[in-house]
């Protein structure tokens, strides 16, 4: 731990920023509670004994009041397409470094190309240090470690529990827009549900399709491979849906519509129940191969996916706090290596040669 372990969270008072702020303090952390709403910034800074400052995304001078006595900010409010620049742009101002929790592509991409501003400001922008992308991430690197001459990566994923209202929110804003994979060093847009592919997570064959996870953007970076796909685990039924999406892209993507769609998440999604959480478990399977034919695969265990992302958060704090944020734009596993994620008490890393 750094000297005071004193960061800004914004969004503390979203679900996953009050898990992260209760870990915090039980780590030892001291977290300034962040955000636009006063009374729920209030009501959880007595709840938790904390320091609350209140900063609206759109107030720049109020932004760089929160941070100004504070070494970094980790931002938990998304969608972070729409919150990741005002922040951003703080974090440049006034020389702090910069976590979120995103997993969108767009966002990745976009702090890639401030790397230089961030470079020559001395700050650290580091995007998707929650369950998209670390695990993921570390388990790229992992991988390319064991074969250097590995020129294709696939990714899959296991997991469900439920999803938090920011979570949800984020996917709707995303439904319509298809699928991204890496081709060449390049993001190349592809349909929704573009390909399918059975993998074995160590618990038996599991149908799975390409999604756009964070990793398409993010792997490249951390391992230098240009040939990346992502897939999700998905029966067959939620398959057709996910292409579906595709053909009618130009209705989902209307404004009223969207408008419908996020009313309802924000009347009915709450987030997976802390017993939902702790019964939960989160597969990846990871996969390189080369040119000559050589491959290799391995399977990451780890806890349910809002757990993940409070581990591997407080993970990337207990480094950034100690002084390793190497300037501008950083994936978790190329500044910190494979061990962030596979260190962590309770991640298991198998053999991947199951047959699917």
């Amino acid at each position: 731990m750094s000297g005071s372990g004193r960061f800004l969270l914004y969004g503390s008072y979203g679900y996953t920023g009050r898990l992260i702020a209760r870990l915090a303090v039980e780590r030892g952390f001291e977290p300034v509670l962040a955000g636009r709403n006063e009374e729920a910034l209030r009501e959880q800074a007595e709840q938790e004994g904390l320091r609350h400052v209140v900063a609206a995304l759109d107030d720049p001078e109020a932004l760089d009041h929160a941070l100004a006595d504070l070494p970094l900010v980790l931002h938990c409010a998304g969608p972070f397409s729409r919150t990741f620049g005002p922040m951003v742009e703080a974090c440049l101002r006034s020389g702090r470094h910069y976590l979120d929790i995103t997993g969108e592509i767009a966002v990745f991409e976009a702090a890639a190309e401030l790397d230089d501003r961030a470079r020559e400001a001395g700050v650290m922008l580091m995007p998707g240090v929650g369950f998209d992308v670390v695990p993921t991430d570390c388990l790229a690197v992992h991988l390319k470690s064991r074969l250097p001459s590995a020129t294709r990566l696939t990714l899959a994923i296991l997991s469900g529990s439920g999803v938090s209202r920011g979570t949800a929110l984020t996917m709707a804003e995303q439904l319509g827009k298809g699928g991204l994979v890496r081709r060449a060093g390049r993001l190349t847009p592809v349909p929704a549900g573009w390909k399918s592919r059975t993998f074995d997570f160590g618990t038996g064959p599991h149908a799975a399709v390409t999604l756009p996870w964070g990793d398409v953007a993010t792997a490249y970076y951390s391992t230098g491979i240009g040939e990346i796909e992502v897939y999700a685990a998905a029966p067959p039924g939620v398959q057709r849906v996910i292409r579906g999406t595709g053909r009618v892209g130009w209705l989902l993507q209307s404004g009223p519509v969207r408008s419908l769609i996020e009313r309802g998440i924000r009347r009915r999604v709450a987030g997976p129940s802390a017993a939902q959480r702790a019964r939960g478990e989160t597969r990846i399977y990871g996969e390189v191969a080369d040119d000559d034919g050589h491959s290799v695969s391995a399977v990451l265990v780890g806890p349910e996916g809002y757990e993940f992302t409070t581990l591997t958060a407080l993970a990337v704090l207990e480094r950034a706090t100690l002084g390793e944020s190497p300037p501008g734009f950083q994936t978790p596993a190329k500044a910190y290596g494979p061990d962030l994620a596979l260190g962590i008490e309770g991640i298991d890393l198998l053999p991947g040669d199951f047959t699917a």
